[in-house]
Order: C-alpha cells, then sequence, then structure tokens
C-alpha cells in the first residue's frame, strides 16, 4: 500500500480567501495550509524557513499546491533547502511575474525570480488573462523550473475571484502529480 501524502498549501501574497479554491480544498481534502507570520509583508527567507518547518513537522511525504506568490517560494525553497526529498510533487498555480515593474513594493524582496530546475516533478497551471503575469513568462518560469506548463484558459489570477469553486479540475492535476511516480 503506498505511504499516505500530505496535501500542503502555499498561498500567495495576503494568504487565500475563504472562497478561494485553497480555503475550499483545506476543509474538502484535508489539505494543510503552510501558516506564515506576515502575509501582508512577505519576506521570502521567512517564508522559505517555515516551509522547512511545515515540512520537518510530518514524516509523510508531501504534495505542494501553490498559488501565486507560494509558486515563488515553492522555486527559491528547492534551490536552498536540504530537505527537498520530502516532497514527492508540486502544482504551482498562476505564479507572478514579481520582477514587473508594476509589483507593489511588499513584494520586492522576491526579485529575482529563482529559475533552478525543480528537483521533483511539477506542473504549472497558467491562465491565459492573469493580470499579474503574461501567459509567455509564466511558460519561461515553467519552463526553467523543468515544469510541464498547461494553459487553462481564460481564468484571471485564477484565485477566488475566478470563480472556481471547490475546482475539482483543479484537484483532478494535484491527483495525477501524487500518484505518476
Amino acid at each position: 500500500m503506498p505511504e499516505p501524502l500530505r496535501f500542503m498549501l502555499l498561498p500567495g501574497w495576503l494568504d487565500s480567501t475563504p472562497d478561494h479554491w485553497q480555503s475550499r480544498w483545506e476543509a474538502l481534502h484535508d489539505a494543510e495550509r503552510v501558516q506564515q507570520d506576515d502575509w501582508q509583508w512577505p519576506r521570502r527567507g521567512d517564508w522559505m524557513a517555515r516551509l522547512d518547518e511545515a515540512l520537518l513537522s510530518n514524516d509523510r511525504p508531501a504534495v505542494l499546491i501553490a498559488h501565486s506568490l507560494g509558486c515563488q517560494l515553492v522555486a527559491a525553497w528547492a534551490a536552498h533547502s536540504a530537505h527537498t526529498a520530502r516532497v514527492r510533487a508540486a502544482l504551482l498555480v498562476a505564479p507572478p511575474d514579481t520582477e514587473r515593474a508594476d509589483m507593489p513594493p511588499n513584494l520586492f524582496n522576491w526579485r529575482p525570480i529563482v529559475r533552478g530546475r525543480l528537483p521533483f516533478r511539477s506542473e504549472v497551471l497558467i491562465s491565459s488573462d492573469d493580470p499579474f503575469c503574461s501567459t509567455a513568462r509564466a511558460r519561461e518560469m515553467a519552463r526553467e523550473w523543468g515544469s510541464t506548463a498547461t494553459l487553462i484558459g481564460p481564468r484571471g489570477h485564477i484565485n477566488g475571484d475566478s470563480g472556481l469553486g471547490d475546482w475539482p479540475a483543479g484537484w483532478a492535476h494535484v491527483q495525477a502529480l501524487a500518484t505518476d511516480r
């Protein structure tokens, strides 16, 4: 019997609202939200340390489910952590382009974007009309991270405002990553 997995939610800047698919998955699928000390002024190093702490709190392998800035967290963390073997795979949804000139000052310390290949399977889900990242930039990040890039159509920032509800199609991507070895 395969070892049970942990599904770890990595929200983006300002956390995920109650109508966000991540919040729904927390309840529906017993997924675990990685809490951060400061959602308003996120510090990359602090968020990376918190992810390490969360992964070390349990021996089960994890599937990371990141949204927005959480995607940048996964890339930065994977480049520096000694604990990447604890991760089976990662779903990276709507990565923002933190190098854009119009990013708020709260996110300046997320520059430059970490571009190294991830040491585990990953898939990037991309909206064709994401206001925080062009399709071309999202595909470029996916390529540099060694991730499969999947365009899911016009879904905005793939967040609570996108009207996805429980988003079963997104959960199917998680399940495929979790079971594909």
